[in-house]
């Protein structure tokens, strides 16, 4: 007989008020999901599976409503757990940082296809990659980029740079957490402004959100992700504008520049790359969505 009052019942009872606040069906069953797997003390996604018939632990109903009630004032769930993972690794984060996005695992992969091509070039997250490089990671938030490189990168020295405080101390943690540490200078900055090179490869996520779009972003970014991390400007490109000649004067020769930009951009990236001489734009990658996505820029 199956108890009246067990995890997979919550769960669902969750989904459906999720849904109701508006979020979309399939995000709303992954974050019921991840949330309960939090409530529960960190259980593992088959450990859930096997006893999500069973009686609620003890004190697990009244940990898991809050949180739920958290979620349905369309709080990311990446803030009330605390974590995220990308590229494999889970990272810290929490209110000043973004929560890192699938596309900008596109970044990583390019980045290392471009800097070793017979490593990781396929995108394969299985095994590191040789080779010393120096990277600089421009607005590295909770530095997930930079860590992810510095894993898959065992030789390379890393300058992670960002202008808010609150998310120097996550990209700090974040390293520590991964034992990478030793290889990732956290530093703070506005752009390259002041660092030396030269750098094998400047990378970014730069914020690329074009001013009049950001009171339509959806109530998760708009409310609680910070805007200084978002807004791009006008046309999305103000940051992009001053990143290229900045990256330009500290690569090496044949080094890159990589970095992400928004839907409806690629014109006004290839425009800027045409505007510096020391630069060529080499290609423009798409993500899953076939979305032009992250730009690949080589110094000459």
């Amino acid at each position: 007989m199956i108890h009246p009052d067990t995890p997979y019942r919550r769960i669902q009872d969750a989904r459906r008020r999720f849904e109701l606040a508006g979020i979309d069906p399939a995000e709303a069953a992954i974050d019921a999901d991840v949330l309960a797997r939090h409530a529960l003390g960190g259980w593992e996604r088959g450990q859930l599976l096997v006893r999500q018939h069973d009686a609620c632990p003890a004190g697990f109903p009244a940990v898991f409503e809050a949180l739920v009630r958290r979620r349905e004032r369309r709080e990311p769930a990446g803030y009330i757990v605390g974590h995220r993972e990308f590229w494999n690794l889970e990272m810290e984060v929490g209110p000043g940082v973004l929560i890192p996005r699938p596309e900008t695992e596109v970044l990583v992969e390019e980045t290392l296809a471009r800097l070793s091509p017979e490593g990781a070039g396929a995108g394969s997250r299985s095994a590191p990659t040789p080779g010393p490089v120096r990277i600089a990671d421009v607005g590295t938030g909770s530095g997930c980029v930079a860590v992810a490189l510095a894993r898959w990168l065992p030789a390379s020295v890393i300058v992670a740079l960002d202008a808010s405080d609150a998310a120097l101390a996550v990209a700090r943690r974040n390293a520590v957490r991964h034992d990478v540490a030793g290889r990732v200078h956290v530093l703070k900055g506005d752009l390259l402004a002041g660092v030396a090179g030269p750098f094998d490869a400047v990378v970014s996520n730069p914020p690329y959100v074009p001013e009049a779009q950001l009171a339509g972003l959806q109530p998760e970014i708009r409310l609680y992700e910070p805007v200084e991390a978002l807004a791009g400007g006008r046309d999305g490109l103000d940051l992009v504008r001053r990143l290229v000649p900045q990256a330009a004067a500290v690569l090496r020769p044949g080094g890159w520049l990589l970095f992400e930009f928004g839907f409806g951009q690629a014109d006004g990236v290839r425009a800027v790359v045409a505007g510096e001489p020391r630069l060529t734009l080499e290609g423009l990658r798409a993500d899953l969505a076939g979305i032009p996505r992250v730009a690949a820029v080589r110094k000459s």
